[in-house]
Formats: C-alpha cells, sequence, structure tokens
C-alpha cells in the first residue's frame, strides 16, 4: 500500500500536468507536423511555460495561445535563465562519445581533453583549427561528419582512409593540401553522422567538453581555455 501511496500525484500535482499536457497538445495542433513539441513545463516566471520545440525553448501562456521567443534575464543576478537552460540541454556525457569514431592528436601532457565535430569544407572548422595550434596540454578527439557539400564525405574518408588521419586533416584544414588516396577503407562516417542526429549536432565546428558543455562554432582559444580552467 506505501509503494502505491508513495507514486500518487496530489490533486495540485495532477492538475498542473494535466494543463502542461493540454498546452503541449494546443500548440502542437498549431505547429506544422516537421515541429515537434517535445515538452513543456513550468518555466521559472509565474504564469509562463517552457515549450521545447526539438532543441529551442520557446514561452507560452497557460492559454497556449501565444508563443515567445526570447530570453528570460533574472534582473538581481543578470543570470540568463533562458541560455543556463540551453547549455542544460545540450549537455550529453562525455562517455557517450565513442572514441573509436574519431582520430587523436595529443600534445604536451594531454590532461585536458576536447572533441570537434568538423566537417573538412568547412571555412569556420579551418579557422578553429588554425587557432587551435595555440593549445598544448591537450588531446583532442576529430570526428569528421560530412554534412555540408558534395565532395565533404569524398574528403572525409580520404583523410580517415590515410595513413596518418589527423596529419591529412591538418594538411587540409590548417596548409591547404587537398586530401588524396582511397575512400575505399572502413570509416565510422556513417556512425557519426547518426550521433550528431542523435544529439542535434547541425552544424560545424561543435566542441564538446568533459562536463558533457558543447560550445558551437569557431570559438577562440580564449574561451577555450576558460573552460578548461573552470573544470579544474
Amino acid at each position: 500500500m506505501l509503494g502505491v501511496i508513495c507514486t500518487l500525484l496530489t490533486p495540485s500535482e495532477s492538475a498542473f500536468a494535466q494543463t502542461e499536457q493540454q498546452i503541449k497538445t494546443e500548440i502542437q495542433k498549431k505547429l506544422s507536423s516537421n515541429a515537434k513539441v517535445r515538452s513543456v513545463t513550468a518555466a521559472p516566471v509565474s504564469g509562463l511555460y517552457e515549450v521545447l520545440v526539438g532543441n529551442e525553448i520557446f514561452y507560452t501562456d497557460t492559454s497556449g495561445k501565444y508563443l515567445i521567443q526570447g530570453e528570460i534575464i533574472e534582473l538581481a543576478s543578470g543570470k540568463n535563465i533562458t541560455e543556463q537552460r540551453q547549455a542544460d540541454l545540450n549537455r550529453i556525457k562525455w562517455s557517450d562519445l565513442n572514441q573509436a569514431n574519431a582520430f587523436k592528436s595529443v600534445r604536451g601532457n594531454g590532461q585536458r581533453q576536447l572533441a570537434i565535430f568538423s566537417d573538412p569544407n568547412c571555412g569556420y572548422c579551418k579557422r578553429l583549427e588554425k587557432s587551435l595550434q595555440q593549445l598544448d596540454n591537450v588531446t583532442i578527439y576529430t570526428y569528421l561528419i560530412p554534412i555540408l557539400s558534395p565532395d565533404s564525405a569524398q574528403k572525409s574518408k580520404q583523410i580517415w582512409c590515410s595513413a596518418d588521419p589527423y596529419k591529412n586533416y591538418i594538411d587540409w584544414m590548417v596548409n591547404g593540401t587537398a586530401p588524396t588516396g582511397k575512400t575505399d577503407c572502413s570509416n565510422p562516417l556513417d556512425k557519426n553522422l547518426a550521433f550528431a542526429k542523435a544529439y542535434g549536432i547541425t552544424g560545424t565546428p561543435t566542441l564538446f567538453f568533459t562536463d558533457g558543455s558543447r560550445f558551437p562554432g569557431a570559438v577562440q582559444v580564449t574561451d577555450i581555455e576558460k573552460k578548461f580552467n573552470s573544470l579544474k
């Protein structure tokens, strides 16, 4: 009997859950079939609800009549609540990354770890790689995801199938020497693409740190160093 009692909702909790479900239903009716409402939960502001569409955060009122796009800032602390919530949603488990599907570069003691999802035809990835040459005492895992142009897959396979994938990759990304060689070796590209789809990685470069947090885009090395320092 005790176990049953522990799983029951109070009347107020039940009504609250019902309201969230009603809002979710109403909003989903108004959106296209391609926009999936993942969840509706109470926002930290009275009268507002957080609406998660895909991996994007919106807000709505109790009627579900309006969809609000924007950020909630707590004035007393200056905390960007929406930004923090988005960061939490974007977080992954470092252990979910299969390092066998990446090529690895170790510099110095290699103690600091970083994972990068990259397309060989990505200009921002090239900019990032040039900046990353300044980093030391780091292990970098590079996951190739050919998503940008028709020959991204060919370049990715040529890089992966080479005798030294990291060198071949850097020769292209930093020095401009196009990859050459075979493309018919066993490679992890499909697995990397499946991972990217499952975790909402829609652009390159995308970086992950050991605490699971992600940095999208060609971030500055100073920001990467700052993040590493926060993980100590």
